[in-house]
């Protein structure tokens, strides 16, 4: 009885071997610091081969910004303003 894995089928290679992305080498993460899988992917190659995720995929980070102090009430009476001045 063997208990090796079987060899790869032609028709079934194995996967392909990646080197793992750092955040100063990363095109996409360069090209857009804000793009989720980018860094997601840097997260993963980061922390591998600890069970804990990325940074980016806890929970919270879709969560709307903090109040600007935006008063859309005061907005609209502006913009009334400005249209009976014309």
């Amino acid at each position: 009885m063997s208990v090796a894995p079987p060899e790869p089928a032609e028709d079934h290679p194995t996967t392909e071997v990646r080197e793992a992305h750092d955040a100063e080498h990363h095109e996409e993460l360069a090209k857009d610091p804000s793009h989720e899988e980018s860094k997601l992917d840097v997260g993963l190659d980061e922390s591998f081969p600890t069970s804990d995720p990325a940074s980016s995929t806890q929970p919270g980070h879709a969560d709307p910004a903090p109040s600007s102090g935006y008063d859309e009430e005061a907005e609209k009476a502006l913009e009334r303003e400005k249209a009976d001045s014309r």
